[in-house]
């Protein structure tokens, strides 16, 4: 999958509840989550190690991976609990670059074609988007699917991370999800990718396989 270049299919992406209209707000300047290369070793051999990211250990905590079923790819990692999920991908980026700004425009751009809307709002790492999206419910009336979608520019790499569930909508829930997207890390890599092109997740053999 690539970031910024062409629409998702549906199904393969929790990203159906990240997009909608931006209204603006007072941007803080663009955030840098953790590079592996400034992670002491032995912290690193503490987490979750799924290639281009490496997952800080969390308690009370479900660690699901996204599976295209048909390429076998990986495509987000998930964090769940009893309150809500922490979905995460990871892109390349540009050095120096502010991939998210431009993300932004194409949530915003997405969500208002699917009928929903994103707020811009500043969040405790920096500009994120506060969507809601139109769905069905399980009684079968209509409801709303409420977002809170972060992005954080790094070295070469940008990690998108959105929330759903209570964290999206009750800022004592989000509190301890915010603190695991600052532990999470990257790792880049050395390979030659276009910016927005998906970082490779690897698929650990105990991971739960979800469509």
């Amino acid at each position: 999958m690539r970031l910024g270049r062409k629409k998702t299919e549906a199904g393969q992406d929790a990203d159906a509840a990240t997009e909608g209209a931006v209204e603006e707000a007072v941007a803080l300047p663009p955030q840098s989550a953790r590079d592996v290369a400034d992670v002491d070793a032995d912290e690193v051999a503490e987490y979750v190690d799924l290639g281009s990211l490496l997952i800080p250990p969390r308690p009370d905590t479900e660690l699901r991976l996204q599976v295209d079923e048909a390429s076998g790819q990986v495509l987000a990692v998930l964090l769940l609990d009893a309150e809500g999920m922490l979905e995460l991908r990871a892109f390349a980026g540009e050095r120096n670059g502010d991939l998210w700004s431009d993300v932004r425009r194409e949530i915003a751009a997405d969500t208002a074609q699917r009928g929903g809307t994103a707020t811009e709002q500043d969040g405790p790492l920096g500009p994120e988007l506060y969507c809601q999206i139109p769905v069905e419910l399980e009684d079968g009336t209509n409801g709303v699917q409420p977002s809170r979608v972060i992005g954080l520019n790094g070295p070469r790499w940008f990690l998108r991370a959105a929330l759903l569930g209570r964290p999206a909508i009750e800022h004592d829930a989000a509190e301890p999800w915010i603190e695991t997207i600052r532990q999470v890390v990257v790792r880049r890599g050395t390979a030659p990718l276009p910016p927005g092109d998906a970082l490779p997740l690897q698929l650990p053999p105990d991971a739960q396989r979800i469509e």
